[in-house]
């Protein structure tokens, strides 16, 4: 696991999310208030912005890597230049580190101490990512948390954990899923999904498309 110095921008990391997060309940409150929207309405838009929505660029990233070998040599080299090929760049996302899954070792990101992510590739953090018990546990025992997500992998397979940090942003590319020969990017992003380019999942396998 990589080590990084969290102290020196642990509170400023801190300050811009309590920043955002007020902002958010703020406009909440507004809208609830003056029956714009609803609660419900709003927690669902939320979802589909973290789920379907959000990580929408990096799915594309990864689609990419995995149909134009050029450019995965050029996302692992340098993601943060390859990244800003597909015009997906800014705060928060200015230094990226792509790490590829392999047979012999899987990846999983963390933020152990505050919660940074690429948003400009994976758009809202889940909630479980913030958690305190993910960002223990994925360090402590990354194979439980994997299979509490519903992902066993083989006991040869190593897992690295990956310490995000305000300097380095982490991406995982997952491994391609096989049956997939002469796919276009298109039907490649569909078996994309936000968790597998975090680690705490898998790309969906052709026959999971619909």
């Amino acid at each position: 696991m990589t080590g990084h110095d969290h102290d020196r921008h642990h509170d400023h990391d801190h300050s811009e999310l309590s920043e955002t997060e007020l902002r958010v309940r703020a406009l909440e409150s507004i809208l609830t208030e003056k029956e714009y929207v609803d609660p419900v309405s709003l927690d669902l838009l939320i979802e589909l912005y973290e789920k379907k929505i959000g990580p929408r660029n990096g799915v594309r990233v990864v689609a990419k890597a995995w149909s134009d070998p050029d450019y995965r040599a050029r996302l692992l080299k340098d993601a943060t230049s390859a990244i800003s090929e597909l015009d997906y760049s800014g705060r928060q996302g200015e230094h990226m580190v792509v790490i590829e899954n392999t047979p012999e070792q899987h990846n999983m990101v963390v933020c152990t101490l505050c919660s940074c992510y690429p948003h400009p590739v994976l758009g809202l953090p889940p909630v479980w990512y913030k958690s305190a018990p993910y960002r223990s546990r994925a360090v402590a025992d990354p194979r439980g948390v994997l299979k509490d997500f519903g992902v066993t992998l083989p006991d040869t397979t190593k897992i690295r954990v990956w310490d995000s940090t305000a300097e380095i942003r982490y991406l995982v590319l997952p491994m391609r899923p096989e049956g997939t020969e002469g796919w276009s990017e298109d039907q490649l992003g569909e078996l994309v999904t936000r968790d597998s380019m975090i680690g705490t999942g898998l790309p969906r396998q052709p026959g999971e498309v619909a």
